[in-house]
């Protein structure tokens, strides 16, 4: 007799007490101005809680939060959605393993999206184990149809990904504050490779391919199966 194992969640008290903190600290660290940003978190295999359009991630609160289905109906809620909830619900039909999705527009990893230049580096062992590759979208209307399918085949084999001119996306399997935690890995991963090539040039020390395959070897003991490979 084969068992299946039963997928775990947070409630909907504590899935939104912990998108009120992701947003606190979004705000906090500046990856997001005014009314930037949304955050979703996963309560069942088809239900999620996401922020509101047109309020500050700094200062939500629950009331302000939305329960809806990944057929983007609304379940409970009195405000409205962010028209981005969109790429939220294109991650979680592209992976169904996803919990949790976050967008934000942080500085510095901001500037490789605008660039159009994917952050694919060896020179810092956290961002190769913890994220490995963050590709780039191409540029596209932010809140169009265009987003969603613009990141769509990234997300079976990364961890995040640049949105072209429009800073970042990251998600994860675990829940929201591994998927928040990569956040921050990828705006340090970023202002770490701009410094180094700024001030070191060509003299920046990088890991070797061998270095780089034990990494992912440390990466995939960790349970993290998608990054890709920095060249």
């Amino acid at each position: 007799m084969i068992l299946e194992m039963k997928e775990e969640y947070p409630d909907d008290q504590t899935a939104r007490q912990m998108i009120l903190e992701v947003g606190r600290r979004m705000y906090q660290n500046r990856y997001v101005a005014s009314n930037d940003g949304n955050i979703s978190c996963k309560v069942s295999k088809d239900t999620i809680w996401v922020t509101p359009t047109g309020v500050s991630k700094g200062f939500m609160q629950e009331k302000d939060l939305i329960k809806m289905n990944l057929d983007g109906e609304i379940i409970e809620g009195i405000r409205k959605p962010s028209s981005e909830i969109r790429m939220h619900l294109r991650v979680y039909q592209e992976d169904n393993r996803v919990k949790s999705v976050v967008h934000a527009h942080p500085k510095f990893a901001t500037l490789f999206a605008i660039a159009n230049k994917p952050i694919d580096s060896r020179i810092l062992p956290e961002g190769i184990v913890q994220l490995g590759v963050v590709p780039c979208a191409k540029t596209v209307i932010p809140g169009t149809q265009d987003v969603p399918d613009s990141i769509a085949p990234y997300v079976n084999d990364y961890n995040a990904v640049l949105l072209g001119n429009h800073g970042v996306l990251t998600w994860s399997e675990e829940g929201i504050m591994q998927a928040y935690y990569r956040l921050e890995t990828v705006e340090y991963f970023a202002e770490i490779i701009l410094y180094a090539n700024l001030f070191f040039g060509d003299k920046v020390n990088r890991y070797t391919d061998e270095q780089v395959d034990q990494l992912i070897e440390i990466r995939n003991k960790l349970g993290i199966h998608r990054g890709g490979r920095p060249t």
